[in-house]
């Protein structure tokens, strides 16, 4: 094995030879095998454990043997504790996915700060089969069949060519001592299900399958490229708009190919989208329509599709803060829709959207900054009476993008100024205005 590792380490992975590395290793068979290989062929690495704390005196004996193993090769270990029960809890997921975060995030850190190049993982040709097994069963699109990359960003995974069961001959042919995880044998998680019941069926009806499902992948992957440069295409074309707030797109271009569902579904598949006929609906629908997931809006506009993330945010702002910017002549305080200035006023000049002044003895602190929301009334400037802030948007004839991006200024839960667009009258200068504050939004 070592052979066709180097093999294939020249001939796909050459990039690692002059890199900094950090190998994850739990212990297990597959991450000792590839230290052992790295090692062979003189890779600049380190080792990088993960104490998880969830199997008691095994977990410390895991992190005893990885720092054992790093005295036997030279190399330099790292280990980072977890109390992965807690996470889970607080983050309201599974252990395995608050375990897969925890590591990852750190795996990620511990690069960036010691200026590692790659992080290498032993994810090998059995967990490649497994992974697509378990996409599978849960029902994906085509990218969650195209198998665990090789490379991805910085992550790095040479084993992936190699079966499980090389693996276990090189370390018995060479010695090799390693920790087996008795959690691996239990049937509760699906991927150890799959790998004990599943797999060896599959194997007894096609000895070669890991081969046959290595070019299963490869077409697959080369089908995958074809719809990529499709959906560039056409993404291309339909994308009218973009920055970081939100992302424009032409209804007529995906109504000009044959299958606008497929296309919708990979156009926005990242953004959290389950109910796929109501995206396809949007095509049609009336303006104002949308579609929300968790994390973004799907809205129609006229002819245009208006991609935004949802936004909860409030920024609260205490007299300090404003003190201190007045205080530091023209100081700024950075907030999620631009820098906001205060200072002290000498002379009234007139308000314009993105400038405002006010009676400074009029506001009571915190001041806080947040979306508008359904129910806000705001007195508009230089007008009799009171208008809802929904009304106000309408009238000024706002795409849905500039409404959903439109922000208060408040005291006490009483809008100051409609941000960019409108100061509120109650807190207007006036004969009897002692202090005078001018706030701008650059």
């Amino acid at each position: 094995m070592l052979n066709a590792f180097k093999i294939h380490i020249e001939e796909q992975c050459s990039f690692l030879k002059n890199s900094r590395l950090v190998i994850a290793i739990s212990g297990g068979i597959d991450s000792v095998v590839l230290a052992h290989l790295c090692h062979k062929l003189n890779f600049n690495f380190a080792l990088a454990h993960c104490n998880f704390n969830l199997r008691g005196t095994e977990s410390d004996a895991d992190e005893d043997f990885v720092l054992d193993l790093g005295e036997q090769l030279d190399v330099e270990v790292f280990v980072q504790n977890f109390d992965t029960e807690a996470y889970a809890e607080e983050n309201k997921c599974s252990i395995q996915m608050a375990a897969r975060e925890l590591r990852y995030d750190w795996f990620s850190e511990l690069a960036k700060q010691l200026k590692f190049d790659y992080i290498l993982t032993a994810h090998h040709a059995d967990d490649n089969l497994e992974t697509f097994l378990i996409n599978f069963t849960r029902g994906t699109g085509l990218n969650g069949l195209t198998g665990i990359p090789a490379l991805n960003d910085n992550i790095a995974r040479p084993l992936l060519p190699f079966s499980r069961e090389m693996i276990e001959d090189y370390a018995k042919s060479e010695k090799i001592k390693w920790r087996e995880d008795g959690s691996n044998s239990s049937r509760k998680y699906l991927r150890n299900k799959l790998r004990h019941e599943v797999v060896p069926i599959l194997k007894e009806i096609n000895p070669q399958l890991l081969g046959s499902f290595q070019n299963t992948l490869q077409h697959l992957n080369d089908t995958a490229d074809i719809v990529e440069e499709s959906l560039n295409a056409v993404a291309k074309r339909a994308i009218t708009h973009m920055d970081e707030n939100h992302i424009t797109f032409k209804i007529s271009e995906f109504k000009k190919v044959n299958n606008p569902k497929a296309y919708l579904f990979e156009m926005f598949k990242d953004y959290g989208f389950s109910e796929w006929n109501d995206v396809v609906n949007l095509l049609d629908a009336e303006t104002g329509k949308y579609v929300a997931s968790n994390t973004h809006k799907l809205t129609k506009h006229r002819e245009f599709l208006i991609l935004t993330s949802c936004h909860t945010k409030r920024w609260s702002l205490s007299v300090a803060e404003v003190s201190r910017s007045i205080e530091v002549q023209k100081g700024k305080v950075k907030t999620p829709i631009g820098i906001l200035f205060f200072d002290e006023a000498d002379a009234l000049k007139n308000n314009s959207r993105t400038t405002i002044f006010v009676d400074k003895e009029k506001l009571k602190y915190p001041l806080e900054l947040r979306p508008w929301q359904t129910g806000d009334v705001f007195y508009p400037l230089g007008l009799k009476g009171k208008k809802k802030v929904s009304k106000y948007l309408k009238d000024e004839k706002l795409t849905p993008i500039e409404k959903e991006n439109t922000w208060v200024l408040t005291s006490e839960n009483t809008i100051v100024w409609v941000v960019g667009r409108r100061a509120d009258e109650r807190f207007k200068v006036t004969d009897q205005t002692n202090q005078t504050l001018k706030i701008e939004l650059k």
